[in-house]
This record gives structure tokens, C-alpha cells and sequence, in this order.
């Protein structure tokens, strides 16, 4: 098959994907599971995403997953995107001074 074929293939998925909701589903969602998943949905594909990236940001993975860590819990208690950015910076900074 031709580089052409394959990408007509994939204007035809990805406007399948986006015109099949528009005809099939006309009324509201009503079903709790389906809402919740497809609400959570962007929010795990950004993390199935950025953490493999975040662990071989380093020269180590430990140093990353370090920096994951004090990231999450400066998250957890509130820390704003600022805050949580200095920490993991000054993590990987620390780690790469004792190492």
C-alpha cells in the first residue's frame, strides 16, 4: 500500500471518530459509568503519556521518578503549577549534586 492510501485511511478514522458521535448518540448521556469514564478519559491519556517522559527527562530514572514523587504530594497539598515545577527542578538538582 502507498503512503497515500494510508493517509486517506487515517482521515477516514479520524472523521469517523468525530462524525459517529454526532449521529449516533442525539441525546444526552445519561449512564454514570459511561460519564465518569469518558470524563476521566484526557486526564489518563496525559499521564499514559507524560510519565514514561518524566522518568527519561534525566540522566537517571530514579532522579525522575524522585521528582515525580515530590511532585505528586507537593500537588496533593496544594502547591501551584510554580511551586510544583521548583520542587521537581530542585529534586533532579539535588539528586545530580550528591550523585
Amino acid at each position: 500500500m502507498s503512503v497515500y492510501g494510508y493517509i486517506i485511511i487515517m482521515a477516514l478514522v479520524t472523521y469517523a471518530i468525530r462524525v459517529i458521535p454526532l449521529t449516533v448518540l442525539r441525546k444526552p448521556i445519561t449512564n454514570r459509568f459511561l460519564r465518569s469514564f469518558l470524563y476521566y478519559v484526557p486526564y489518563v491519556t496525559l499521564a499514559v503519556m507524560t510519565f514514561p517522559a518524566i522518568l527519561e527527562a534525566t540522566s537517571e530514572p530514579v532522579y525522575g521518578l524522585l521528582a515525580f514523587i515530590v511532585g505528586v504530594l507537593l500537588a496533593w497539598f496544594n502547591g501551584n503549577l510554580f511551586v510544583v515545577e521548583i520542587g521537581c527542578v530542585l529534586v533532579v538538582l539535588f539528586c545530580h549534586f550528591i550523585a
